[in-house]
């Protein structure tokens, strides 16, 4: 059986490099497609991983035990990837959305040399 859940804990890690490469990409449909076969990948490993004082303390387990931690850190990078793409349409979105004078927008100019604009002056001028 270890062997079994350590083969199903490998396909999961590979589906997760799969959907950080998706992500790269920004290629969502490929990403959302992906996400029936990591939770079915999921639901299979949980049936056939042991508890967890048993997968701590015996040693047939460590491999899967190693398999699952990589697993963990392959999530909370393509999750922190997500994060950051978020944050980043969420600035976008209310710089956008406000229209603060305040801040200056940085453009370069014919010669290559970074040119300072306040917000609102118009297009026309940048």
């Amino acid at each position: 059986m270890s062997e079994r859940a350590l083969s199903v804990a490998n396909q999961l890690a590979q589906l997760l490099a799969l959907e950080f490469e998706a992500l790269k990409r920004q290629d969502l449909d490929q990403f959302e497609s992906m996400q029936a076969q990591k939770n079915d990948v999921l639901a299979e490993l949980a049936q056939l991983c042991p508890n967890a004082e048993d997968l701590q303390s015996m040693p047939q387990w460590d491999a899967l035990r190693e398999t699952l931690i990589q697993c963990r850190d392959l999530h909370r990078r393509n999750a922190v990837f997500i994060e950051r793409k978020l944050d980043t349409i969420r600035g976008t979105l209310h710089s956008l959305r406000t229209g603060d004078s305040a801040s200056t927008v940085e453009v370069y100019d014919r010669l290559g040399q970074v040119a300072r604009f306040a917000k609102g002056r118009g297009y026309q001028e940048v």
